[in-house]
């Protein structure tokens, strides 16, 4: 059997970059050595230099968080081009010489510059295949602010919110009429919780209001939902799109007020998974069904994690999605997959598969005026 020569592009120059790198690195391990032959692209945070990664190096530090400094140093920089056959050339940018072939991307790249259709818009532009949502569906994912006006004028329920810029900026006590006292502010166009503050006073509105514009320009100001329990569903597929049962995030409130950054990454007992999610049969089907219908509304394709708030009376509420979900050891993405019967191996088999699918389709689109 032909190897296919896969790319895994990881780091990236948004504040997730040390996530993506750990998810690569489980993605790394799990794959099929005997089927795909994997190049290792890295993005530096600061230049957004794009480097060929040592595998050797990764496979011996991919896995820690604050590695990045050290797979870079002295990597070799290089760019794509597009090619014939349904693949790219890696080029060396120190001498422009062609260095290889590959035939499929994967992006592991969380947040801006990765995950909001910029990079897909490149690999398309490339012809190659690539795992994960296409340019449309990625850039609607990851801004909060339009995915959540789509989510809402299709009938899904999504929590209060209004949209601020610097220049048009609601008072604490003007927004806190609208949407209650206690709200969240979050970048528009952010993940893994970056930039993600609980308000409860003026004080900590314009701190969190501050934070928040460090990281994006448009930000969301939403209402708190009041003792919700944090749910997701992970969803794959292209055409026919399927769900895996739900799960849940259980925060320990004990040390974090919410499901923090720092609750998520930094602190082994910051919170734990409950998989599936302890409800009946008929109202974890019902938040599945929402999980495809979040999907399909806003274009989606390949994988995402859809992210729900269950209230006491048991009001399902959209709160985002994610168009490249975690692959840590404790992202909830392949772990909801797992329980739903997909060993890791076989997701990222699937993925690709449908990655592949999807670019024979699209090729199959006239060009002709």
């Amino acid at each position: 059997m032909i190897k296919k020569s896969l790319a895994l592009i990881l780091g990236g120059q948004s504040a997730e970059h040390d996530i993506s790198i750990l998810s690569a690195y489980n993605i790394y391990k799990a794959l099929d050595a005997a089927t795909y032959d994997v190049t290792l692209i890295g993005i530096e945070r600061k230049s957004g230099r794009w480097v060929l990664l040592d595998k050797e190096l990764f496979s011996e530090i991919g896995g820690k968080i604050g590695s990045s400094e050290r797979l870079f140093a002295r990597a070799r920089s290089v760019f794509l081009a597009p090619s014939s056959d349904d693949e790219a050339t890696v080029i060396s940018l120190e001498d422009c010489r062609p260095l290889f072939t590959i035939d499929l991307a994967f992006p592991v790249l969380h947040g801006p510059n990765g995950e909001d259709g910029t990079v897909q818009g490149l690999l398309r532009m490339l012809g190659i295949a690539f795992v994960g949502c296409d340019v449309a569906g990625s850039a609607i994912g990851m801004d909060k602010d339009i995915a959540k006006r789509l989510l809402r004028d299709a009938g899904l329920n999504v929590a209060k919110f209004e949209t601020a810029t610097p220049n048009n900026c609601p008072l604490y006590k003007d927004v806190s009429v609208r949407l209650g006292a206690l709200l969240f502010v979050k970048p528009a166009r952010m993940g893994s919780s970056v930039g993600v503050n609980k308000v409860v006073d003026q004080a900590s509105y314009e701190a969190a209001v501050k934070e928040a514009f460090s990281f994006d320009h448009k930000i969301i100001i939403e209402e708190a939902v009041n003792k919700a329990r944090e749910v997701e569903v992970s969803v794959i597929g292209n055409l026919d799109p399927e769900a895996s049962i739900p799960g849940e995030i259980v925060t320990n409130f004990s040390s974090h007020n919410f499901y923090s950054y720092q609750a998520k990454y930094l602190d082994n007992q910051g919170a734990r998974t409950q998989i599936p999610l302890n409800v009946s049969n008929s109202l974890r089907s019902l938040i599945s069904h929402d999980a495809l219908k979040v999907y399909t509304t806003l274009g989606l394709d390949g994988m995402a994690r859809v992210d729900f708030f269950l209230t006491p009376d048991e009001k399902v509420i959209v709160n985002e999605v994610n168009t490249i979900p975690g692959f840590t050891d404790i992202s909830m993405y392949p772990m909801l997959w797992k329980e739903s019967g997909l060993e890791i191996s076989q997701l990222l088999n699937r993925l690709i598969t449908d990655a592949l699918e999807r670019h024979r389709r699209k090729k199959m689109l006239s060009s002709k005026a």
